[in-house]
């Protein structure tokens, strides 16, 4: 178990950016595929990656990959794998992953195989015919794509967007990696002003505020991997020790309104849980009315897209109140927004200098950005 490999599961368009988050970390071998991440690693680093990783959905720990066009070959191939290395006798090994263009497209019947192949594997390893699953959780993951499978652990339990902060949400949430993805996208560095003036429940400018610190986003949650015996608990100190040495002290310019002022008070409250209620500002404001004095900043935000929550047109007239607010802003403010409006551009009243799909959960979207001038 010295040498492993891990898979990063990422939102769609947010691949490179979690390689590049990889690179910083020091990981070896790293290689972005479509929706995946790729590195390697050692015990130590599903820590390090559980608590740093900002934009990642998961770690999860591939076992092996082999060819599986039938079920006799996934069944073989995934009891030829060394689950005793990783799951102890009391071990609870639930089974869920995903097929795509291959054979075997039956989910259930995928998850039936694969969690009787691993009970063999483990029930010979342990001299078991009936393994008591009553410990620890080892959630298994398999991926067949191209009639190839990858076989996985998962190490965070619950995705990495849950940091924890955000007990309650408004209306349509934005996820936090992609919340995180969108300031990093911006270029923001924590000099200078940000602003976020449709901020819902705060999460962009709380991860804002947690980029500027240099916060390790996993701080405050707890994570599978952490109850798993082969793992020492010194490992996962040492990592939050590393993180919490690589915070900045700082003032900042970090600021978010919404026109609905019960969002705003759990846009405070969420600030608190994260423990950046000293670095954001919260208040009721109307986008439309947004205008600021500052030379520069960065205003990095996600409108009502005008699907469940509004009405197109009612979105449309918002995107042109609010292009009209932008273009009265000095001129070293820049503007990176998020919608998935096929006409945004147009209501907006310019076309982006620079567009970048991405997916919120299953809805396709641009990331508009905006130089002012």
């Amino acid at each position: 178990m010295d040498q492993l490999q891990f898979v990063v599961p990422t939102l769609f368009g947010l691949e490179g950016l979690v390689a590049e988050e990889l690179r910083r970390l020091g990981l070896p071998d790293v290689r972005a595929e479509n929706g995946r991440v790729l590195c390697g690693g050692t015990a130590a680093d599903i820590p390090r990656l559980n608590l740093n990783l900002r934009t990642g959905e998961r770690v999860l720990i591939a076992l092996g990959s082999f060819p599986a066009g039938d079920f006799d070959a996934l069944f073989e191939g995934t009891r030829a794998l060394p689950w005793e290395d990783f799951i102890p006798k009391s071990g609870v090994f639930p089974v869920k992953g995903h097929s795509l263009n291959s054979a075997l497209h039956s989910l259930p019947a995928c998850q039936s195989i694969v969690k009787k192949a691993a009970a063999a594997r483990l029930g010979g390893a342990y001299g078991l015919e009936t393994l008591p699953e009553n410990g620890a959780l080892y959630q298994i993951q398999f991926s067949i794509m191209k009639d190839n499978a990858t076989l996985m652990l998962n190490t965070s339990g619950p995705g990495l967007h849950k940091r924890g902060y955000r007990a309650v949400g408004v209306v349509a949430p934005l996820r936090e990696t992609l919340a995180a993805a969108m300031v990093i996208l911006s270029q923001y560095k924590g000099r200078d002003p940000f602003c976020d003036p449709f901020c819902g429940s705060g999460t962009i400018a709380i991860e804002a505020a947690m980029i500027a610190k240099n916060r390790a986003p996993g701080l405050d949650r707890s994570f599978s991997a952490q109850k798993w015996p082969w793992l020492p608990s010194q490992a996962w100190l040492d990592a939050a020790g590393e993180a919490m040495d690589k915070e900045f002290d700082g003032e900042y310019d970090i600021w978010g309104g919404d026109i609905d002022p019960q969002a705003v008070a759990i846009a405070k409250s969420n600030a608190e849980k994260a423990g950046v209620e000293d670095l954001v500002r919260f208040e009721a404001a109307d986008a439309v009315a947004f205008h600021r004095a500052a030379p520069y900043g960065r205003i990095v935000t996600n409108p009502p897209y005008g699907e469940r929550i509004m009405e197109k047109r009612e979105a449309e007239a918002l995107y042109a109140g609010f292009g009209q607010a932008f273009r009265g802003l000095p001129p070293g403010w820049r503007l990176s927004l998020l919608s998935s409006h096929t006409e945004f551009e147009r209501t907006f009243g310019r076309t982006a200098d620079k567009k970048r799909k991405l997916y919120n959960g299953m809805i396709k979207c641009d990331l508009f950005q905006y130089n002012k001038r």
